[in-house]
């Protein structure tokens, strides 16, 4: 499933994010919370690491799930700058969004999120590790949950996108969790009924949230101003929180 320019719009939160910058193997990364035995790494979408909104979500898991969470960079530096969130915004300079993303497919960036996974537990002495991710990274963590991999000790994929069928006939290493808003081009009808028919078969344990109304992007670049949107980011993060309180501890 392609990504559209849709990805690359939303809303800027109220905040300023607590924790701090370092860097880990090849990835700079954002850093919240100080606990030394779990972890979570979120999987940013299209804006990166640099997108104070989801630093914002990085300090919030890390407080009320007590964990260290992670907000690598996973583009090489490379970003789409938070300026697009401006309801306002009338750059010049259209996107190459098709651009970006062959330059940062799973292909070109498993690796470098696998062994930034990897170096949590073998370098840094981490029991458990989490992933949650969101759009692009949605997908992603998708994959790192497929059976066999023994990467990461949860998911949770929040409006994913680029993952299929076959993504979900992989699963099988870990408890999963789904965040679906009701209007999502890239986790379409289709897709919902697949995975909600194949995740009994897997063998885990599994969670679906269902957000009727909300759109794609709405958990990480929704309208904080907007009753209703509020209302449904409030509701993702604390569904995450709940999970990752459930299997990362």
């Amino acid at each position: 499933m392609a990504l559209t320019q849709c990805c690359v719009t939303g809303f800027r939160w109220d905040g300023t994010p607590k924790g701090k910058e370092t860097t880990l193997g090849s990835s700079k990364t954002y850093v919240a919370g100080t606990n030394k035995e779990a972890a979570v790494v979120i999987v940013h979408d299209v804006f990166g690491w640099t997108l104070s909104n989801a630093r914002l979500l990085a300090d919030h898991y890390a407080e009320e799930a007590d964990v260290t969470v992670y907000l690598p960079d996973f583009f090489g530096g490379e970003i789409v700058t938070p300026e697009r969130l401006d309801p306002n915004y009338k750059g010049d300079e259209p996107f190459d969004l098709p651009g970006f993303m062959g330059r940062n497919n799973w292909g070109t960036r498993k690796e470098e999120i696998t062994s930034f996974i990897k170096a949590l537990k073998s370098e840094l002495g981490f029991k458990k590790v989490g992933a949650i991710g969101f759009c692009w990274g949605g997908g992603a963590v998708v994959k790192l949950g497929a059976k066999g991999t023994g990467l990461v000790d949860s998911v949770t994929s929040a409006h994913p996108g680029l993952f299929d069928n076959a993504d979900v006939d992989a699963l099988g290493d870990c408890p999963v969790q789904f965040i679906a808003p009701e209007d999502d081009f890239t986790f379409t009808p289709e897709l919902k009924e697949y995975v909600l028919k194949t995740l009994p078969t897997k063998g885990i344990d599994w969670d679906y949230q269902y957000f009727a109304g909300l759109a794609h992007g709405f958990a990480t670049r929704g309208d904080s101003k907007n009753p209703v949107q509020k209302r449904g980011l409030e509701r993702a993060k604390n569904v995450a929180v709940t999970w990752f309180k459930e299997y990362l501890r």
